[in-house]
């Protein structure tokens, strides 16, 4: 039987966006045996030379610029892309997009980036026919998002749907599925064994995490945290920040058996299921993948722009925290030492309402659009 092809666009600007296109495809293989998914990020397979630089730029102007980026979210936030800008980057940095769909010829294109998904959207005005699902990876939609070729756009949260209605997107084109997040995560994993696997003490437990970029430099707070380790085991995971980790493996403070410092994983899933609280940057992809595990969170220095955003939906849904002052970390650490069975019981009431956000309703709905897709092509 042949094979239906699902290509899945990414760009390496901020490792959610990728993570969201590897969890699509994970459940779109187990839901469909017949479908064939590829996923690249593809400003880096089409210049694999030029990418690694503009993402350097870009990471290190985010950090050290937050004011500016967040002026620039702010100006640009109700408009789509413009002809003129998408045009510059097909011919600057996407010139090989058209060749690559010829030659993949995929019979759907899903987008978790809103510049595979602009791209794709110019291809589709000058005459190449083929379905495009953007799914957006945040908690609010930036207009960049936003494109009249799009046939369907998968999202979040009704929030979401009801703002991409307002800048003139067709509720027909709307899905609300969650943001798909790795099938691990929706797997509920013996915590006795997670222990003895990771070497772990049997101690409330804080999981800290600096995003894909591991961003985890904040003094004040990994210095309050510490202060709590002779009552509760603290793990720091560091992503792809080797220099900070090797900087807090040298300092005595970080050097205790309750303390954990780790590097990359591809065990997040495990770690966020035996811990208490997590401690992170509100990335939409983070943030779905500790809703999946029901574990409380604290946000701590949201990026400007969809961070924000994503902090204020789940603070105001319960789910999380903002670190306003080192007063919400003191209490946190107060309510895991004295208050640990009314956590427990807080997290499984969470656990009984977010099934809504289960990843295979993200996939489902890309397998409706290849079967209407094809049934177009028969008739």
């Amino acid at each position: 039987m042949h094979k239906q092809r699902i290509l899945l666009l990414s760009e390496g600007f901020g490792a959610g966006h990728t993570q969201a296109a590897y969890a699509l495809s994970s459940s779109l293989r187990e839901i469909a045996p017949n479908v064939q998914t590829k996923v690249l990020e593809l400003g880096s397979f089409l210049n694999p030379r030029m990418a690694p630089f503009i993402i350097t730029a870009y990471k290190k102007t985010v950090s050290s610029q937050p004011r500016l980026v967040r002026m620039m979210y702010r100006s640009n936030y109700k408009k789509s892309l413009n002809k003129f800008t998408t045009l510059a980057l097909h011919r600057i940095f996407y010139t090989q997009t058209s060749q690559l769909i010829k030659q993949l010829h995929p019979n759907v294109i899903v987008c978790t980036h809103p510049i595979p998904s602009a791209v794709i959207s110019r291809i589709k005005r000058l005459g190449h026919d083929v379905p495009l699902c953007t799914v957006i990876t945040d908690y609010d939609v930036h207009g960049a998002w936003v494109s009249r070729e799009v046939n369907c756009y998968l999202v979040s949260t009704n929030q979401v749907r009801e703002k991409l209605i307002e800048r003139g997107v067709e509720d027909s084109k709307i899905r609300v599925t969650g943001i798909p997040v790795h099938p691990n995560f929706w797997e509920r994993h013996n915590k006795e064994e997670i222990r003895a696997s990771f070497g772990l003490n049997n101690l409330p437990t804080v999981l800290v995490m600096g995003g894909g970029w591991g961003f985890m430099k904040d003094e004040a707070v990994n210095s309050l945290l510490a202060s709590f380790r002779d009552q509760v085991q603290i793990i720091f995971c560091f992503g792809n920040n080797t220099k900070q980790l090797q900087k807090m493996q040298e300092d005595p403070r970080f050097q205790h058996p309750n303390i954990r410092l780790l590097g990359f994983t591809r065990e997040v899933d495990k770690l966020m299921e035996f811990s208490d609280l997590l401690v992170t940057k509100p990335g939409g992809m983070t943030c779905t993948e500790g809703l999946a595990k029901g574990i409380p969170m604290l946000f701590h220095k949201p990026l400007p722009g969809q961070e924000e955003e994503n902090s204020e939906y789940f603070t105001s849904q319960g789910w999380g925290t903002p670190i306003t002052s080192l007063n919400a970390i003191t209490a946190w650490m107060d309510r895991l030492i004295n208050h640990y069975d009314e956590v427990v019981k807080k997290r499984l009431e969470v656990l009984e309402k977010i099934n809504r956000y289960h990843p295979t309703g993200s996939a489902r709905a890309i397998i409706e659009m290849l079967e209407q897709s094809q049934k177009k092509v028969i008739s």
